[in-house]
């Protein structure tokens, strides 16, 4: 049921088949905005978001295209403009992890996740600015990760990729400040999703008691700092990282 937040709005949400950016569409979905489900490789996922959607009187579409590849993100950015007429919020969520220590790391590992993290952040930015300069408004949401800040062993390609995301949210914000688009990111801490599975695995209580509120986040937690970013509640934020951490890091 749409709570009318953003309605109206029409919001491209990359890698939103599944865990966090699932949520994400299902969240501006219930705002009251017409959501393109952004998949690579995952069909019938993507098209269960979109089923879930409508089951709740939502609007959304779902769109393939690798967004770390040019055409494919101009593909969908142009299918966006031309079906739905608008674009006014992009949710730049599609990532993948390939961790390994740096000794052993094959170059083909960094390149995929920087390409998949960081590439397609600029790729989806810089296809959908014009678009939001002729409507003179537009929010865009990067999602980060509090690895950005902390490092890890074995995460140093993850961990580039998102720095190098928050850095480019920073540079952003101040181009496009004055073209009426604001630039921020989301950076969720330890949230229960597919991706976090394996970490936790290996020492659940151990990162609990690393978080001070004791517990992983949930990924609607994440989505609902979306929405808010994605919101009029939000229209004098840019250039902010919004942790979604529990408090890990603090």
């Amino acid at each position: 049921m749409s709570t009318g937040t953003l309605e109206g709005k029409v919001a491209i949400i990359t890698g939103a088949s599944r865990g966090i950016g699932r949520t994400i569409a299902e969240e501006l979905a219930d705002s009251g905005a017409t959501v393109v489900v952004n998949y690579n490789s995952t069909q019938a996922d993507a098209e269960a978001v979109v089923s879930a959607i409508r089951d709740r009187g939502g609007t959304a579409c779902a769109f393939q295209a690798d967004v770390s590849q040019e055409e494919d993100v101009r593909r969908l950015v142009a299918f966006t403009a031309n079906e739905l007429k608008r674009i006014d919020i992009l949710v730049c969520n599609a990532g993948v992890v390939r961790d390994q220590l740096i000794a052993a790391m094959k170059v083909e590992d960094w390149d995929l996740v920087i390409q998949n993290n960081l590439r397609s952040v600029f790729l989806c930015t810089r296809a959908v600015v014009p678009y939001m300069m002729a409507q003179k408004h537009g929010s865009i949401i990067n999602l980060s990760s509090i690895a950005a800040e902390r490092g890890g062993r074995g995460h140093s390609n993850y961990v580039a990729s998102k720095g190098g995301v928050n850095a480019l949210t920073f540079s952003l914000a101040v181009e496009l400040a004055r073209k009426g688009i604001r630039v921020n990111a989301v950076a969720p801490g330890v949230i229960a999703t597919d991706m976090s599975q394996r970490i936790r695995n290996f020492g659940e209580e151990e990162i609990l008691q690393q978080i001070p509120m004791r517990r992983v986040g949930d990924p609607r937690e994440v989505a609902r700092a979306v929405r808010f970013l994605a919101s009029p509640d939000a229209s004098y934020i840019t250039g902010e990282i919004l942790h979604v951490t529990g408090g890990l890091g603090v």
